[in-house]
């Protein structure tokens, strides 16, 4: 491990060469980088990230951050091919702020898109899931999203997946690509 404290200007360095131009995520599974410690950064519950304290407000930025996200068991980092950086994150790192309901080949598709524009379809690999506080009943809809990491949906869009709703075999859900998932 370096003695060097880890910032974001170096992983923004990094990663404004070829990945930013590429339109498909960068293989964060593949790179296996030594630990290089904490960074004051911070995901919220409603999807703003936050670094030493203040909100970072370039979108492109948190994007570009959004796509070097790694899980491993309950911890969060920012990997690069070089460095390896935990971030805290307070629910769920990807937020979901817009659905989209289409057909497709298996049917109606729900398509959900984060403030990050990640664009996923409720499917069985990307499943939708409810829980609910068990002393408030405050329902937290999330939904898979990449690499073990799930995106909660804003309540603008949890409302609207409640309107598609209805009821098969006692529960209540919504058909996504053939599969039924249970909201309530």
């Amino acid at each position: 491990m370096s003695n060097k404290k880890p910032d974001l200007k170096s992983i923004q360095t990094l990663l404004d060469s070829d990945l930013k131009k590429s339109h498909s995520l960068p293989p964060v599974h593949q790179w296996k980088p030594e630990f290089s410690g904490d960074l004051d950064m911070q995901i919220t519950r409603d999807g703003r990230w936050i670094h030493e304290g203040g909100e970072i407000k370039r979108a492109a930025m948190v994007k570009l951050f959004s796509t070097i996200l790694w899980r491993e068991g309950d911890r969060y980092f920012l990997v690069t091919p070089v460095e390896k950086v935990g971030i805290q994150v307070e629910d769920a790192p990807f937020f979901f702020t817009s659905l989209e309901v289409r057909q497709g080949e298996k049917g109606q598709e729900l398509v959900f898109t984060s403030s990050t524009d990640d664009v996923v379809i409720a499917s069985a690999e990307h499943p939708l899931r409810v829980e609910t506080d068990p002393d408030t009943g405050e329902p937290s809809p999330y939904l898979m999203v990449r690499y073990g990491m799930e995106g909660r949906l804003s309540r603008n869009v949890f409302y609207q997946l409640a309107e598609l709703a209805g009821e098969r075999n006692g529960s209540f859900g919504v058909e996504s690509c053939g599969e039924w998932f249970r909201i309530g």
